[in-house]
């Protein structure tokens, strides 16, 4: 399973791609978090559904270096990854 979410809020800056990067590990996940010039951030991540329901239920919080004013949720098609990095 893929999944795409942007995340908006204080978001960058804050650490928010490291910590995201550490939760998606814990979870087994691979992806990618990345900045956008927008401000927000976008989180890629692919495996088992369960696990990425509980990212993206990590992700409506973030870290607690930021301020999560909300989230766009979107599926993607699966692509094999080895890791989850930050962008």
């Amino acid at each position: 399973m893929g999944c795409k979410v942007i995340v908006s809020g204080t978001v960058q800056g804050v650490g928010f791609r490291y910590f995201t990067c550490m939760e998606a590990r814990l979870y087994n996940l691979t992806g990618h978090a990345k900045n956008l010039a927008s401000g927000d951030v976008e989180v890629v991540m692919y495996g088992e559904g369960q696990k990425i329901a509980k990212m993206i239920k990590w992700l409506e919080q973030g870290p607690k270096t930021s301020r999560v004013a909300g989230i766009t949720v979107s599926d993607v098609a699966y692509l094999e990854k080895n890791d989850f990095v930050p962008y």
